[in-house]
């Protein structure tokens, strides 16, 4: 991660500006209400040639025509008028944007607001360089050469409070001038950058219903599977500490809908602990996974096994979901992990089964409405037990969705059946996931992308890991949000084009 370089010119003074109440480029920080110059720059697990043409069609929708340099790291818009001022008080501004290929799919977007005027220059000087002495000294004991910014501008020293000068030379020497006004100033335009990272890292997951099954099972070698032994004892599960502020919501004959962002090894880990604490105070737990129907006797069959290596490869091998062509998060090393440890749980003597409730077709609320029967079938074959169901976000909230009046999640479904149900949102900081999504290309690709919270779902420094419960559902349908900290990625169990290797490590 690198600091950010607030990029200022020599510049003019506006009228009654010579101090600014927040620094150019800053943001505000929700927790403390303070604007703030962010501290580290932002690598996006994409393409640079992704994320340089998100960044455009960002620009190209604010009406900007957009150029780009040979080699295609950087590219500048045309200007627009800042307001309307008489002649000789006109001010112009253009972007420029400045790509970094960090690696093949790591990369850096940096995006300057650049302004020209054209009045007279006047060397802005701020209150406390007027204090210490005069402007030229000022200057000179101020600036430091930026030491991540390749066009090596200078800007003032860190504990230097006010506006921050430069050369006098133009730091863009790429960007086309215009005729009649001078280049200002150029800083970063934060706000652009923050459009950038949501739409590279605030998307939805696909879910990819059905797929060919490609991965040889034969070939499967699973690393890290413990044995059964007649000499070592049976391997527990890794419970854990209880997740805080969950027992509320653990009872018999209660279900807890837990959204699941897919792909991250936190949610299955939780899911684990959840389970083992409803587990321990006695009473018959069931997880509910979003796995096809179609997988239940295999699943059923695993459960009851010894949790060998042979059992894990019969498990994988008869299945046609865990080696699809085109894996999403659903299938991936934390789920199956997950299974194993429900497994372990089950054979150290706790009431515990497993439920597939997915389809291998349908979509919307055809598949919304077979999941949630799915579910209630379960339901009433086990009416006494807690069942905790993982799940996409969109699917397990209990009302209505604001983009589609006539979509339902099964989540709504359920609600209206089973007055008992519960459902958590996720809270989190930026972390990575494994995901299909549409890339900036409009084709589908799964990977290891980075994912940042929206603002509603964003953990703050001083939030613990646990559940924080509301006073009453809020108007997505959810009764809390179980907060997990960064997330990290959890690949597929078994990937097409490498070899089929599986493991309990997540």
């Amino acid at each position: 991660m690198r600091l950010y370089g607030m990029l200022l010119g020599l510049g003019l003074v506006c009228t009654g500006c010579a101090t600014v109440s927040r620094p150019l480029g800053a943001v505000r920080d929700d927790e403390t209400g303070e604007y703030e110059t962010p501290k580290e720059e932002t690598v996006y697990l994409v393409p640079i040639e992704d994320s340089m043409m998100m960044a455009r069609r960002i620009l190209e929708e604010q009406r900007y025509d957009v150029l780009e340099q040979e080699g295609g790291l950087v590219m500048f818009t045309s200007t627009q008028e800042t307001g309307k001022n008489t002649g000789g008080l006109r001010s112009y501004e253009r972007y420029y944007i400045k790509g970094e290929k960090v690696s093949p799919r790591q990369s850096l977007v940096r995006v300057f607001r650049l302004r020209y005027d054209e009045t007279t220059r006047v060397l802005e000087i701020p209150h406390q360089a007027m204090v210490a002495g005069t402007a030229e000294e000022s200057f000179s004991a101020l600036v430091d050469e930026h030491p991540f910014d390749a066009n090596h501008a200078t800007k003032s020293a860190p504990s230097f409070h006010g506006n921050r000068l430069m050369k006098t030379d133009n730091p863009f020497p790429e960007a086309p001038g215009i005729e009649g006004f001078q280049f200002v100033r150029g800083n970063r335009d934060v706000g652009i950058e923050h459009t950038l990272l949501e739409r590279l890292e605030m998307v939805p997951s696909l879910e990819l219903v059905g797929g060919n099954t490609s991965v040889p099972a034969r070939s499967v070698v699973l690393e890290g599977w413990a044995e059964p032994s007649e000499t070592e004892p049976m391997p527990q599960p890794d419970c854990g500490a209880p997740v805080d502020g969950a027992a509320p919501l653990m009872a018999q004959g209660q279900t807890l809908l837990l959204a699941d962002p897919l792909g991250t090894r936190e949610l299955p880990a939780a899911a684990l602990r959840m389970l083992c604490e409803a587990a321990s105070k006695g009473m018959p737990v069931t997880l509910a996974l979003s796995l096809p129907v179609a997988e239940q006797p295999l699943l059923d069959t695993y459960l009851a096994s010894a949790g060998s290596s042979q059992d894990a490869q019969e498990l994988l091998r008869g299945s046609s979901f865990w080696r699809r062509t085109h894996q999403d998060g659903r299938s991936s090393r934390a789920m199956l992990w997950l299974v194993e440890q429900a497994r372990r749980l089950r054979a150290s003597g706790k009431a515990v089964s497993l439920v597939a409730f997915d389809v291998d077709k349908g979509k919307g609320n055809e598949r919304e409405a077979q999941m949630a029967q799915n579910l209630l079938d379960a339901r009433s074959k086990a009416p006494d037990t807690w069942m905790l169901v993982l799940a996409g976000g969109t699917h397990v909230r209990t009302s209505s969705v604001g983009w589609d009046s006539d979509y339902e999640p099964l989540g709504m479904r359920l609600a209206k059946a089973l007055p008992s149900v519960k459902a958590l949102d996720v809270g989190f900081t930026r972390g990575s996931q494994f995901s299909c999504r549409y890339n900036v290309w409009d084709a589908v690709e799964c990977d290891v992308f980075a994912i940042s919270p929206t603002k509603q779902a964003r953990q703050g420094s001083k939030v613990s890991a646990g559940v924080q419960l509301y006073s009453e559902a809020q108007r997505e349908g959810f009764n809390g949000r179980l907060y997990v900290g960064a997330l990290n990625a959890s690949p597929p169990a078994l990937q097409a084009g490498a070899a089929a290797v599986s493991s309990v490590a997540r």
